[in-house]
């Protein structure tokens, strides 16, 4: 098994002059991303940087975001992207548990930079992209260095990434991946969706992001393929024109960009899209998608929608809907190659074919481990079997069915109510743009389910109409005891709804 930078270098040696990065009027070939790598590498290195030490990255969209990301690698330090909608203190925490050192940025985050700068005693040297700033090392300068002949010695095992979950849960723990971790994932979904060097990857989700950069960085590269990076997805009509005119095969996006973009009003530019369309599908990550959602899209754009299933720990794709093949919908398909899953009950014994329980997964796309927490390591991590926390169930021709979280279950009465299944209901009604179910105690049945809902602008409903259509479809203990309106949800960056911030 290579390191990533093997990968990366190996795709240069065959595709030398081939495109690697578009973005905006720039085209990056692999010879010229190879060398940036490896000049910032030479830079990190001359300002003391050392095998080990943790990076930091807080940065936009942009190809200076992958020569960061590649050049901590080649210098033998671990790469740590930083979630750019966080807040001051949110990224202090991340920093100071991680001890990061070095810090590179951007002018557009300077305000928070400097805050952190005093606050985080660790931090020792920020580089910045783009304007030349007193007392920041310019990341120009750095590029301008001679290419690194030889750098450290990069085993496969070695932590490449360490990527802090969102802390829906509490505070967020540093999940280390290794270069095998990320390098197996992709190379395993390069396979299963049949991936080519003809193939070109839209970026518009942040890099930061583990779904982001395993699917749409890494895969694309492993290739030889073409990765065209957006810095914004507003207006949406200029993306769509980016897919036109550089010939993008490959959206990724999570399931609130193809909610919207099934009931999205494309008039010219839509009748063009439908004739020009370079798109051969589009997958969907990070979060749950409702059914009715991918019945509206792939109706609309008349695109196959392939949802898959990960989480960070698993560096992070797990499974996906096969392009050729059995799609279900509902399902979040095979589990890659070289994977494998089961679901078990409580006391850990594996349950049979359609039962429901927890998910475990193995392969070699399993973490490392959680960064100075041996203790909540153990508690996910056994026999190489990795406890995703999410209830699911798999049926005889092994696709495997999300039903929710473990801990998002609510128990009526000793009766489970798993709360997907009943969102999945409200999605099916016309004036529902986003639900969310969560338990609230009650003396009486020990827990009830309560709904959140976010209705589309201009649709208008009631709370009865609401209950009384979920009646139709499922049992009555299942229904939730109340409705609550409210303008949105809030949510991750990801699409995920914030449960915990509901309840």
């Amino acid at each position: 098994m290579m390191n990533l930078i093997e990968m990366l270098e190996e795709s240069a040696r065959r595709y030398s002059d081939r495109v690697a990065l578009i973005f905006e009027r720039r085209r990056i070939n692999y010879r010229k991303l190879t060398e940036a790598v490896s000049r910032l590498a030479t830079g990190l290195l001359n300002l003391g940087i050392k095998p080990g030490e943790k990076i930091g990255i807080l940065l936009s969209n942009s190809p200076e975001y992958v020569f960061s990301y590649f050049g901590i690698l080649k210098t033998g330090a671990v790469t740590l992207p930083l979630n750019s909608f966080l807040k001051t203190e949110e990224l202090r925490y991340i920093l100071e548990d991680a001890g990061v050192k070095f810090l590179i940025t951007s002018s557009d985050f300077l305000e928070m930079v400097n805050q952190l700068r005093i606050r985080v005693k660790s931090l020792e040297k920020i580089i910045i992209v783009g304007k030349t700033i007193s007392g920041t090392v310019s990341f120009e300068e750095l590029l301008a260095s001679l290419p690194l002949k030889s750098g450290p010695v990069l085993l496969p095992e070695e932590v490449a990434f360490l990527l802090y979950t969102s802390g829906t849960t509490g505070h967020p723990k540093g999940v280390m991946l290794t270069h095998q971790n990320l390098l197996s994932n992709a190379l395993s979904c390069a396979r299963a969706i049949r991936i080519s060097k003809r193939d070109n990857f839209i970026c518009l989700l942040p890099m930061f992001h583990s779904f982001t950069f395993t699917v749409c960085i890494l895969i694309p590269l492993s290739v030889g393929g073409r990765v065209t990076i957006v810095a914004s997805v507003r207006p949406f009509k200029k993306v769509i024109r980016c897919i036109l005119v550089n010939r993008v095969t490959v959206l990724v996006g999570i399931p609130a960009l193809y909610n919207l973009l099934a009931d999205f009003n494309l008039p010219r530019l839509f009748f063009l899209f439908r004739f020009l369309n370079p798109l051969h599908f589009c997958i969907s990550g990070a979060a749950s998608l409702p059914v009715e959602v991918l019945a509206r899209f792939e109706k609309e754009f008349r695109l196959p929608l392939l949802e898959g299933y990960g989480l960070t720990e698993a560096s992070p794709v797990v499974s996906f809907n096969p392009l050729k093949g059995i799609r279900k919908p509902g399902s979040v398909g095979l589990p890659l190659p070289e994977i494998e899953v089961k679901v078990v009950d409580k006391n850990g014994r594996r349950l049979l074919t359609g039962e429901v329980g927890e998910l475990l997964v193995k392969g070699a796309n399993v973490m490392k481990g959680y960064y100075n927490q041996p203790e909540e390591t153990k508690e996910v991590l056994s026999e190489g079997w990795l406890a995703t926390g999410d209830l699911a169930k798999i049926d005889r021709d092994g696709y495997i069915y999300i039903v929710d979280r473990k801990k998002d279950m609510v128990n009526v009465r000793g009766l489970n109510v798993y709360p997907r299944e009943v969102e999945e209901v409200f999605y099916h009604h016309p004036a529902v743009a986003e639900v969310a179910v969560i338990g609230v105690k009650d003396e009486e049945k020990g827990e009830v389910p309560v709904a959140y809902v976010a209705l589309k602008e201009g649709e208008k409903t009631t709370e009865k109409e609401l209950l009384s259509f979920c009646r139709e479809s499922i049992a009555s203990y299942k229904v939730p005891r109340r409705i609550i309106f409210k303008a949105s949800l809030p949510k991750t960056i990801t699409g995920k709804i914030l449960k915990k911030e509901l309840r």
